[in-house]
């Protein structure tokens, strides 16, 4: 009886014995290979324990309905959790979920957190409502400033907005909004520690508010599909050298690269690149391994136009690769 007992309790010990720890990267491999279940199954308990990239591809799986139910307020807050944590992906995507639910004050608080690590996305929607003066006090030398900054990337609502605003704004108002931008990516600085511009002069009359159809107010870009990536947020200051970790061919030349993603771990940005380099849209390019604070940017390129960008960027999202251009000087 004692040696049956032994046993017994030697088994249940056995059983009872963790299996090896899952990492965020198990997730997307298995994410890639179209296993949205088990995927969720390896993020869920690291997301919970506290893991900000688990949580932002949970948020994700919640928003897209994959390997779960469709179902916005868990999305929400898993991007919440992520966005505590300073991951700007998360910081994006739930500061346009708040703006299309009415919720324009606490949107605000995260796309300009975002906007100030230079995110195009959050700087065209909070640049808009700073011109509008939607959720925060309206200026519109900063809106122009963001908007602008935006445009600069490439982002093609950016761009649209911006030709609005060269419509409706003076060129004093413009050529103010110009040098805060300019101050903006030299220091990182917000408008509001921005303080050595002039004043704006106050208008003589309500502006005209910029329509949606010319920006993201009412329909902001969307936010960029998970594959799944272990993510995200990209606060700067200045940017430091891009670092690039794959040969490229000698004769591959152009100022434009996709941005694939932004991730809190350097290796989780490396991990993307090795996924989708296969990718025939991406056929002779390089990965390059941008520094910007505590995140690091993978973006793949270069690209001689953005039309090229853009049309490679179009096959990679044919296979759920969320990717926007991006113009390097």
């Amino acid at each position: 009886m004692r040696r049956s007992t032994f046993w017994v309790l030697l088994l249940a010990v056995s059983m009872a014995q963790p299996a090896a720890a899952q990492s965020v990267r198990d997730g997307i491999d298995a994410w890639a290979s179209g296993n949205y279940v088990e995927a969720v199954t390896i993020w869920r308990p690291l997301a919970d324990s506290g893991d900000a990239d688990a949580a932002f591809n949970m948020g994700q799986a919640y928003r897209m309905g994959r390997g779960v139910g469709i179902d916005n307020a868990r999305a929400q807050r898993y991007f919440e959790s992520a966005a505590r944590q300073g991951h700007l992906d998360a910081e994006v995507n739930l500061g346009l979920m708040l703006f299309s639910n009415g919720d324009k004050v606490n949107a605000m608080r995260w796309l300009r957190s975002a906007s100030s690590k230079s995110d195009p996305r959050a700087m065209l929607v909070y640049g808009t409502a700073l011109y509008n003066g939607d959720g925060v006090p309206r200026d519109p030398v900063a809106g122009y400033a963001y908007v602008k900054r935006a445009a600069d990337t490439g982002l093609d609502p950016a761009r649209r907005t911006l030709s609005e605003l060269d419509r409706l704004l003076s060129d004093e108002i413009k050529t103010q909004g110009i040098q805060l931008a300019a101050r903006q990516q030299g220091l990182a600085r917000t408008p509001r520690e921005a303080t050595a511009r002039p004043k704006t002069p106050a208008p003589s009359s309500k502006p005209k508010a910029v329509t949606p159809s010319a920006t993201a107010k009412a329909t902001p870009p969307p936010a960029p599909k998970p594959t799944p990536k272990p993510t995200a947020a990209p606060p700067p200051a200045a940017k430091p050298a891009p670092v690039a970790t794959a040969s490229a061919a000698a004769t591959a030349t152009g100022p434009w690269r996709l941005q694939l993603g932004a991730f809190s771990k350097r290796n989780s940005a490396s991990a993307l690149f090795d996924k989708v380099k296969g990718n025939a849209a991406l056929s002779g390019k390089r990965s390059f391994l941008v520094n910007a604070g505590n995140i690091t940017r993978l973006q793949v390129g270069p690209f001689v136009s953005r039309a090229a960008a853009n049309a490679a960027c179009s096959r990679l999202q044919q296979s759920g690769q969320a990717c926007f251009p991006v113009k390097v000087n």
